[in-house]
């Protein structure tokens, strides 16, 4: 399983939980590329506490294969777009490759 790991951070400002929480309702629609596809395995969403701006998206997968099918859906990167306009600009998609070596599940929550 491999879990695939992007940054980001959402515009500052006056209008900075606007953007923050149009990113995270883009970021629900966004999992229509990945729940019917065989290879998913899950994903999260995680937003800093001591910096509200910052997101960290955690995508599970059988294979780095199974991920880039989804990135090839037709309109996979028009909503990637919709969801960078509320994000400051970075020159890079800042995406990481990680293969899960541990994984220990919590007490679930009450």
């Amino acid at each position: 399983m491999i879990t695939v790991i992007s940054q980001a951070w959402t515009k500052e400002g006056d209008d900075a939980e606007a953007h923050a929480q149009a990113y995270i309702a883009l970021n629900g629609e966004f999992g229509r590329f990945f729940r019917d596809h065989p290879g998913f395995r899950g994903r999260r969403l995680v937003r800093g506490v001591e910096d509200p701006t910052h997101f960290t998206h955690l995508r599970w997968f059988d294979s780095i294969e199974s991920y880039e099918e989804c990135t090839r859906h037709p309109d996979y990167v028009a909503h990637t777009e919709r969801m960078y306009e509320h994000l400051r600009p970075y020159d890079s998609y800042p995406r990481e490759y990680a293969e899960v070596v541990l994984d220990e599940p919590g007490n679930p929550a009450p």
